[in-house]
C-alpha cells in the first residue's frame, strides 16, 4: 500500500505537453497552493495526467474554459462563447459528458439542457471513475480521483467548521435510527430526498470502489449500484455510458436496506447547499475516498451527520457488533464492572483539531486498519477475549436468558456455525477464563450453548442465516473449491456462502464432518448432530461431493480448468506418528485416527484383551473410553507428562477414571512385546523425568533403568497426528517448511495465490473452535482473492482482544445460585454405551444458570471519533446504542462557492482557542 503522502507521477511522460490542460487543471482544481500561484502544475501533478485522459482534444479544454467553473450554460449560449456550430458542438459537449469532463441538467424555467463544469471532486474525478470503459482504458484515473480527494484538502481540513463548509460529502444516518426523534430536520432523512426527487432515480456504479481497485486497494465488493443518482443526475449517468439504471423508490429503499446490512454509510454531497443534492451514496470505508476525509485527517467536522452515538451500559453485553461494523472505529469494547477500588475505569478520546494544533503529525494514515481495533488496552469480557472464535458469549447468554433462543442461535452464526457440535465437544477455553469462575464456578457457557442450539436438530425450528452480500445483484458467480468436510472445510464453506458465493466442498470419505464424524465417538458427539448443522450449510447453497479424492479422482489443475478460481484446503491430519521402537510393527498396534474411525462408523471394534494406550491428551481418552465400549477389558493409559500437566482436559480425565480406566502418567514407551505369531503381547515403559528442555520446547527425557512391563493384547499410539497429502498438491506451486505449508498467518495465503489452508493441516492438531475460526477466516481471504484487485489486508480484522484485568474488578451484587450440571438419561449405560447419555439443561436451568452472568463487558464510544452514520444501531439487538442529535450544526450546508465564508471565521476562532488553551496550560 503506498502511502498518502507519496507522488505520483505522470503514468506517460512520453506524451507531448498540453498547455491547455494545464491551463484547465489549474482552472478547476481546489488546491490552494495551485490557485495562489505557490505550486505551478506541471505535467507530474494529477490535475494534468487526469483531465489528459478525460479531454483528449484541446478543443475540449478551451469549450470547458469558456463554460466557467459550475456555471450552467445551454447549448445555444456556449454557441455564442465559442462560436462553434451548433450540430457540431453538441456532438462535442455530449462527448465531453460521457469522458465525465462536465455533467448537465434542466434546472432552470423553461426545463432546457444545460452544460456545467464541475468541480474534480465531487465531479469529474467521480464521472471519469463511472465510466468503465474509460477507465479501462486509462487506469491512472482511479489514482486521479484518490489524488484530487487528498491533496486539495491537506491544508485546509483542520479548519473546517461542523457541516463541511459544502466540501465533498456528508454522512446521513440510517433512517430508522432517527426516525423517532422529533429534534430531526428534513435534510437528515433520506426519505426527505428521495420526496424530493419523486420518480428520478438511477444505481450506478460506486466511484470510490472503482478508483480503489486500480491500484489493488479493491475492498471486494460489487461496485455496481451503490451509488444512488437523484433527479437530472439521473439522467446523466444513465445516457452517458457511467453504468446507470433507472430504478423505482422500492428499489432504492431495498439497496439501502442491503447497504445497511453490509455496514456501509450513507452519504449525499454536499457543495449546493441544503436545497440540492445529486446523489446518495453507500459508502465502504476501506475505500470510500469521502470518509477518509474526517478518519486520515482526523477531522470528523468534514463529514459528520448532527448525530452521535452513545451507549447504555446496563443494557450492553458487549457482543462487539457494533466495533465489528463500526466505519470510524468508534466504538471499542471495554468492561462494564468498577475497578477494585470502586472507580470507574476511563477511556481516552481521540484529540481533534479544536484542542490542538493540527499538521500531519496528527493524521492516521492506516486508519483502515486502526480502525478494527476491537477493545481498549484495558480489556473487556473474558469469555470473548478467550474463544478463538470470539463468540458473543455474554451476548447469547443475554438472549437466552430473555428467551430469545432463535436469536441466540442467530449470534453463535456469526462466528460458528456448529453450535451444537461445540456445545458437546468444545474445549470450553471462555469457561477458563470467565470471570465468575473467580468467584466461585464459571458460567456452563457450553452446556446453554447446547440447549440453544437443539434448535438446529429440528428441520422445521433450524436457523438459516440471511445472506448478507456486497453485491447488490444478491450473489458471486465466481467458483471456490473447498478440498475437506471438516469443520474448517465447512466453516470457510459457510462464511462464503453468507457472503453469497456456491461453494463445492470434495470430501474423500463418505460423509462429510472429518473428525466431528470419523475421530469423536457418538457418545460424545451423536452424528445426527453433525449431520444437522451440515444440513444448514448445504440448505446456504453449498455443494458437498463425497468419494471424492482430490489429487487422485480430480486434480487441483483439471478444477482451474474447470473456471475454479480458488482453493481451500483442510483435510486435517488423517495419518499418525510412530514411535520409532522395536516391536512397532507388531500386529494390533493401531494409530488413535484409525482406530476411532473405525469404531465410529460401526459401533465396534474387535478386542480381546487388555488394551494399553499411549497418550495423554483428550484424543487417548476418547480411545480409552471407546475401548471400555467395545469388550469389557482392562485399558489402562501411559503419557509423558505428570497427573498436572496432561494435555487432556479435567473433565475429560474425571470421566475415563468414572469409566474405569487406569491413568498412568510420567511413562513413556521403550518397546513392544510381540508372541510367536507377530502380535501384541505387552510393552516396556520407562520412566518420563521431564518432558520439556529449559526453552519449553518438547524434548523429553528418561531414566532408563526405571522400567515397567504390562502385559496386554492390543496397543493404540496417540501420540500425535500428521497430514497425508497423497498427489494432491501435485501441478501446484505451493511450498512447504518443514512439515508445514507455508503460507501467511492472517490470510492463510499460501505461495500459490489461488490456494488457501487452514486447519489441522496448517496448525497441527488443535480442536473444532480452531479450525471453525480459521475457516472465517479463509473465507474472508477468498473472497477478497476472487473479486480482482481487491487487498488481502487492509481494513481486516485481526480479531485482537484483550482480557480484563480480573485482579482488578469489583464484583457487588450477583445472582448466588450455584452452578447447574446436566442430567443425565438413567436409561442409558452412560460407562458403556456408544449413546449420549448426557442431558441437555432444561429451560429452568438455562435461566437459573444465565442469571449467573456477570455481564463484565460493554461498547464504549468515543464521540469524537463517531460520524453519527448510525449503521451501529442497526447491529444492537439489545437497543443498548442509540444516535442522539448533540451536534445540530453538522446540518448546517452551504454552497461550495460559499465555503471561505464558513472556514475563515471558524479558522480564526479556533487558532484563538488553541492559543488560549495552551497559555492556560502554562
Amino acid at each position: 500500500m503506498a502511502s498518502v503522502t507519496d507522488e505520483f507521477k505522470n503514468p506517460h511522460p512520453e506524451l507531448p505537453k498540453r498547455e491547455a490542460i494545464l491551463k484547465l487543471g489549474k482552472y478547476i482544481t481546489d488546491r490552494i497552493p495551485v490557485k495562489l500561484g505557490m505550486h505551478k502544475l506541471t505535467m507530474d501533478d494529477p490535475e494534468y495526467w487526469g483531465l489528459n485522459a478525460i479531454c483528449p482534444t484541446d478543443e475540449m479544454a478551451e469549450v470547458a474554459m469558456k463554460m466557467g467553473l459550475r456555471k450552467p450554460r445551454t447549448l445555444k449560449e456556449m454557441v455564442k462563447r465559442t462560436g462553434l456550430e451548433e450540430a457540431y458542438l453538441e456532438d462535442l459537449l455530449n462527448q465531453m459528458a460521457v469522458n465525465g469532463l462536465i455533467e448537465y441538467n434542466f434546472e432552470n424555467e423553461r426545463h432546457e439542457k444545460q452544460y456545467v463544469l464541475p468541480m474534480f471532486v465531487p465531479g469529474s474525478g467521480e464521472f471519469s471513475n463511472m465510466n468503465g470503459d474509460l477507465l479501462e482504458k486509462n487506469p491512472e484515473l482511479g489514482r486521479f480521483f484518490e489524488r484530487m480527494t487528498f491533496l486539495p484538502l491537506t491544508k485546509v481540513t483542520a479548519m473546517v467548521p461542523p457541516g463541511g463548509a459544502g466540501i465533498g460529502m456528508h454522512v446521513i444516518p440510517v433512517e430508522k435510527a432517527i426516525e423517532m426523534d422529533n429534534t430531526s430536520i428534513p435534510i437528515e432523512h433520506i426519505s426527505h430526498w428521495l420526496d424530493k426527487y419523486e420518480g428520478k432515480y438511477a444505481a450506478s456504479p460506486c466511484s470510490c470502489r472503482r478508483s480503489r481497485k486500480t491500484f489493488d486497494e479493491g475492498c471486494g465488493d460489487d461496485p455496481a449500484d451503490w451509488c444512488i443518482a437523484v433527479g437530472d443526475m439521473a439522467d446523466y449517468v444513465v445516457e452517458t455510458n457511467k453504468g446507470g439504471r433507472y430504478i423505482t423508490k422500492e428499489e432504492a429503499l431495498a439497496i439501502f436496506k442491503q447497504a445497511e446490512d453490509n455496514g456501509f454509510v450513507h452519504q449525499i454531497t454536499n457543495i449546493d447547499g441544503e436545497d440540492k443534492i445529486f446523489a446518495i451514496c453507500n459508502c465502504n470505508v476501506n475505500v470510500c475516498h469521502a470518509l477518509r476525509t474526517s478518519q486520515l485527517f482526523n477531522t470528523p467536522n468534514m463529514s459528520r451527520s448532527a448525530y452521535v452515538a452513545r451507549v447504555s451500559a446496563k443494557d450492553c453485553v458487549a457482543c462487539g457488533r457494533c466495533v465489528e461494523y463500526c466505519p470510524a472505529g468508534a466504538v471499542k469494547l471495554g468492561q462494564k464492572l468498577c475497578k477494585a477500588d470502586g472507580s470507574e475505569v476511563t477511556y481516552p478520546k481521540t484529540l481533534l483539531p479544536s484542542e490542538a494544533k493540527w499538521g500531519p503529525h496528527r493524521w492516521t494514515e492506516d486508519y483502515r486498519d486502526k480502525n478494527r481495533i476491537n477493545c481498549y488496552d484495558t480489556g473487556t469480557a473474558p469469555c470473548k477475549t478467550a474463544c478463538p472464535a470470539h463468540i458473543a458469549v455474554q451476548g447469547y447468554l443475554k438472549m437466552a436468558a430473555q428467551g430469545r433462543y432463535t436469536d441466540a442461535l442467530a449470534l453463535i452464526k456469526k462466528e460458528n456455525p456448529f453450535p451444537a457440535v461445540c456445545g458437546h465437544v468444545c474445549n470450553r477455553r471462555c469457561e477458563d477464563a470467565c470471570t465468575r469462575g473467580t468467584i466461585d464456578s464459571a458460567i456452563a457457557i457450553d452446556e446453554v450453548k447446547k440447549f440453544i442450539a437443539m434448535k438446529d436438530l429440528d428441520a422445521s425450528t433450524r436457523y438459516i442465516p440471511k445472506k448478507v452480500v456486497p453485491a447488490t445483484k444478491g450473489y458471486f458467480a465466481e467458483k471456490v473449491a473447498i478440498i475437506g468436510a471438516g469443520p474448517a472445510g465447512l466453516s470457510c464453506a459457510f462464511y462464503l456462502a453468507e457472503k453469497g458465493y456456491s461453494p463445492t466442498v470434495f470430501e474423500k470419505n463418505e460423509r462429510a464432518g472429518g473428525m466431528l464424524v470419523y475421530g469423536i465417538p457418538s457418545f460424545k458427539l451423536e452424528k445426527n448432530v453433525v449431520e444437522a448443522e451440515i444440513e444448514v450449510i448445504k440448505e446456504m447453497g453449498v455443494e458437498i461431493k463425497t468419494g471424492v479424492e482430490v489429487g487422485k479422482d480430480i486434480t487441483i489443475p483439471k478444477l482451474r480448468e474447470e473456471g475454479y478460481k480458488a482453493f481451500y484446503i483442510a483435510i486435517g491430519c488423517q495419518g499418525s506418528r510412530k514411535l520409532g521402537i522395536p516391536g512397532e510393527d507388531a500386529k494390533n498396534v493401531y494409530s488413535a485416527v484409525d482406530f476411532l474411525k473405525e469404531a465410529a462408523a460401526k459401533e465396534r471394534f474387535d478386542i480381546e484383551g487388555d488394551v494399553v494406550v499411549i497418550g495423554g491428551g483428550n484424543v487417548a481418552i476418547d480411545v480409552a473410553r471407546t475401548s471400555t465400549r467395545c469388550a469389557d477389558v482392562n485399558v489402562s493409559m501411559y503419557c509423558l507428562e505428570d497427573r498436572d500437566n496432561m494435555p487432556a482436559s479435567n473433565e475429560e480425565i474425571e470421566e475415563a477414571l468414572d469409566e474405569g480406566i487406569k491413568i498412568n502418567p510420567s511413562y513413556g514407551p521403550k518397546e513392544i512385546l510381540k508372541d510367536d505369531n507377530g502380535k501384541v503381547c505387552g510393552i516396556i515403559l520407562k520412566k518420563c523425568v521431564s518432558v520439556k528442555d529449559e526453552n519449553g520446547k518438547f524434548n523429553p527425557r528418561y531414566d532408563e533403568n526405571d522400567t515397567i512391563k504390562v502385559d496386554c493384547k492390543h496397543i493404540v499410539l496417540s501420540i500425535g497426528q500428521s497430514t497425508i497429502w497423497g498427489d494432491l498438491l501435485k501441478g501446484t506451486k505451493v511450498e512447504t517448511e518443514g512439515v508445514r505449508v507455508k503460507a501467511d498467518k492472517n490470510s492463510y495465503q499460501t505461495t500459490d495465490p489461488d490456494i488457501f489452508i487452514g486447519g489441522d493441516v496448517y496448525t497441527g492438531p488443535k480442536f473444532a473452535i480452531d479450525a471453525i475460526a480459521a475457516g472465517k477466516e479463509a473465507a474472508i481471504s477468498i473472497h477478497r482473492f476472487v473479486q480482482p484487485h481487491t487487498s488481502m489486508t487492509i481494513g481486516r480484522n485481526l480479531k485482537q482482544f484483550i482480557e480484563l484485568n480480573k485482579d482488578d474488578i469489583r464484583v457487588e451484587n450477583y445472582d448466588t445460585s450455584s452452578r447447574q450440571i446436566p442430567g443425565f438419561n438413567e436409561k442409558i449405560d452412560h460407562r458403556r454405551s456408544f449413546r449420549d447419555a448426557k442431558l441437555v439443561f432444561t429451560e429452568e436451568q438455562v435461566k437459573a444458570e444465565t442469571a449467573r452472568c456477570l455481564g463484565c463487558g460493554a461498547s464504549v464510544v468515543d464521540t469524537n471519533k463517531c460520524i453519527g452514520c448510525g449503521v451501529c444501531t442497526t447491529k444492537c439487538e439489545f437497543d443498548a446504542i442509540k444516535l442522539y442529535r448533540e451536534n445540530p450544526e453538522c446540518s448546517t450546508m452551504v454552497k461550495s462557492e460559499d465555503k471561505l465564508k464558513a472556514i475563515l471565521p471558524y479558522a480564526a476562532k479556533q487558532a484563538i482557542h488553541i492559543k488560549f488553551k495552551k497559555n492556560k496550560e502554562k
